[in-house]
C-alpha cells in the first residue's frame, strides 16, 4: 500500500529562469528589498499623515523641495551612500582571501 506524501514534502527543483541561478536569486533580492521600500513609504507617509493631525509637523513644509544649500550639506553623506552601493557593481573585490 502506498502512502500519499503531502506537497509540503516533495522536493522540486529551483524554479529557474536565467542560465545563471545566481541572476534568479539577484531579482528575488531586488523584489524583496522593492517590496520593503515600498512598505517603509506607505508607514512614513503614515506617521507623516498622524503627525500633521496632531499639529507635530507642516506638510507643505516637509514635502518642500531642500535649497541648494541644504542639498550641498548633504552631499558628502549622499556621495558616500552611492559609492557605497556602486563599489560592488564596478567588481571591485571588497575582501580578499588569504596569500598563498
Amino acid at each position: 500500500m502506498t502512502r500519499a506524501v503531502p506537497m509540503d514534502d516533495v522536493r522540486r527543483p529551483e524554479q529557474r529562469f536565467f542560465d545563471d541561478p545566481a541572476l534568479d536569486r539577484l531579482y528575488g533580492l531586488t523584489w524583496a528589498l522593492a517590496t520593503e521600500v515600498y512598505v517603509l513609504r506607505d508607514r512614513v507617509e503614515a506617521l507623516e499623515t498622524a503627525l500633521a493631525e496632531r499639529g507635530a509637523v507642516d506638510l507643505e513644509a516637509l514635502r518642500e523641495e531642500a535649497s541648494p544649500e541644504e542639498l550641498a550639506a548633504r552631499a558628502a553623506d549622499r556621495q558616500a551612500f552611492v559609492d557605497g552601493l556602486f563599489v560592488n557593481m564596478m567588481g571591485r573585490q571588497q575582501s580578499k582571501g588569504p596569500s598563498s
